[in-house]
């Protein structure tokens, strides 16, 4: 399986916009990204697709540790990228966005973004912010961001395999 990156290519950690800054997520980011994914289970529910039970009601403090933990070390692993989307003062978590390796051929990369309820009004600007910086900064030709510029029934009933 190829590198998601390449080995000598400077992961960027930073996107500054004047509403939010783009940062990594890790485990000091527990109890703001916990009220943030816990105001908004609702809207957040499907945003990794039809499927996803993410975020279930009843998440514990501790399973959204676990998931924190999880998207530090494959960050530093450099298999997949997670970003908390902090206020400007850092004060509040706004939402998160994310990168993945694509298991659909013709891209290299998918995406996904999401908001808390309060700031929803934010939802657009994350989307274009982070789709822009995903092809200026990053290696990347082809991004998909399943469930917004693919339908999830496209997304899923696609060809996988790349044959």
């Amino acid at each position: 399986m190829p590198a998601f990156v390449p080995p000598d290519f400077d992961i960027p950690r930073r996107l500054e916009t004047p509403d939010f800054i783009l940062r990594p997520l890790t485990i000091h980011d527990l109890l703001k990204d916990y009220a943030a994914v816990m105001t908004s289970v609702e809207r957040l529910q499907g945003v990794f697709g039809p499927g996803s039970d993410w975020p279930r009601p009843d998440m514990t403090l501790e399973e959204d540790l676990a998931d924190l933990g999880w998207h530090q070390v494959e960050f530093e692993r450099r298999t997949s990228f997670a970003f908390t989307v902090m206020a400007p003062d850092e004060g509040q978590c706004l939402g998160c966005a994310y990168l993945y390796p694509s298991e659909r051929a013709g891209f290299d990369a998918k995406a996904y973004c999401w908001v808390r309820a309060s700031a929803a009004d934010l939802d657009a600007a994350l989307f274009a912010a982070f789709g822009d910086w995903l092809l200026s900064a990053w290696p990347f030709a082809r991004v998909a961001f399943p469930g917004r510029e693919i339908a999830w029934a496209d997304w899923t009933a696609a060809d996988l395999s790349g044959s």
